[in-house]
C-alpha cells in the first residue's frame, strides 16, 4: 500500500510517501519539508509534486496518516481538511495519529513515559503512555497549566522537543530526554500500524484532537 503521511501540527511541517507492506514495516520513499505560515498555499501542490517525482497520482494512494493534534488551531485544519477531501474520494482509511503518541514512540524507551508540548500561554500539552516492545498505550492526554504540571509530575520520563520546556523541568529535577519532533515519516509508520489494526477513521469522523480545548475557545484566543 502507498501510504501519504501529512503533518501540520507545528511551526513546520512534512508530507511522506511510505510503501507499506502487510506484516511488515513501511518503506519510506520520501520525506517533504513544509513551510510553516504557508500550510494552505503549499499543502496540495506538495502532495502533487511529490507525487509526480516518484511517479505516482493520487488514484495510488492507498490510505493516510495524519496528526490529528495537539498543535496549531490553523495548520491542523488545514492537514485535516486536505486529508478529509482525499480519502472522500479515493474512499481509502485514515490514521489519526497524536504527536504525542509520536513522540512517545520515538524515544524507544520502555515502561511509563510522559509526552509534553508545549502549548503557548504557560500551558502544556502533556500525554501519559505506557510503552512496550509492541507499542504504545495511551493512560491519558490533557492541557495542563505550566507551573502546575512541573510542580506535580512524577518520576516518570519526561519527553519533549521543545528545549524551554525541558530546561524547566530539569530545573524542577524532573528526569527529562529531550527528543526531536517526529516528522510524517515516523507518522507513516504508526499510521500503517493502526491501519493493520483496523484503527482507523472515515472522512466524517476525523476531527482536530486539541487536548483540552475546544474549538470555540481557541477561536476566540487566536483572533
Amino acid at each position: 500500500m502507498l501510504l501519504l503521511a501529512v503533518d501540520t501540527s507545528g511551526k513546520q511541517g512534512s508530507i511522506a510517501l511510505a510503501q507499506c507492506r502487510t506484516g511488515d514495516a513501511c518503506e519510506v520513499v520520501e520525506v517533504a519539508a513544509l513551510t510553516g505560515g504557508t500550510f494552505s498555499a503549499e499543502l496540495v501542490p506538495q502532495i502533487a509534486a511529490l507525487l509526480e517525482k516518484h511517479n505516482f497520482s493520487k488514484a495510488d494512494i492507498g490510505g493516510f496518516a495524519v496528526v490529528s493534534g495537539p498543535g496549531s488551531f490553523t495548520g491542523l485544519r488545514i492537514g485535516l481538511a486536505v486529508v478529509k477531501a482525499l480519502a472522500d474520494v479515493l474512499a481509502k482509511p485514515i490514521a489519526a495519529v497524536s504527536m504525542l503518541e509520536a513522540l512517545a514512540s520515538a524515544a524507544n524507551l520502555q515502561g511509563k513515559a510522559i509526552a509534553a508540548l508545549d502549548g503557548g500561554r504557560n500551558e502544556v500539552f502533556v500525554g501519559d503512555y505506557e510503552v512496550t516492545s509492541s507499542g504504545v498505550r495511551l493512560i491519558h492526554e490533557r492541557m495542563r497549566a505550566r507551573t502546575e504540571w512541573l510542580d506535580s509530575a512524577g518520576e516518570s520520563i519526561i519527553l519533549t522537543p521543545d528545549l524551554a520546556l525541558a530546561e524547566a523541568a530539569q530545573a524542577k529535577g524532573l528526569r527529562v530526554r529531550k527528543v526531536d519532533r517526529p516528522r510524517s515519516d515516523a507518522i507513516a509508520r504508526l499510521g500503517w500500524k493502526k491501519i493493520e489494526s483496523g484503527e482507523v477513521v472515515s472522512p466524517e469522523a476525523l476531527e482536530a484532537d486539541y487536548v483540552g480545548r475546544s474549538e470555540s475557545d481557541l477561536f476566540v484566543k487566536i483572533s
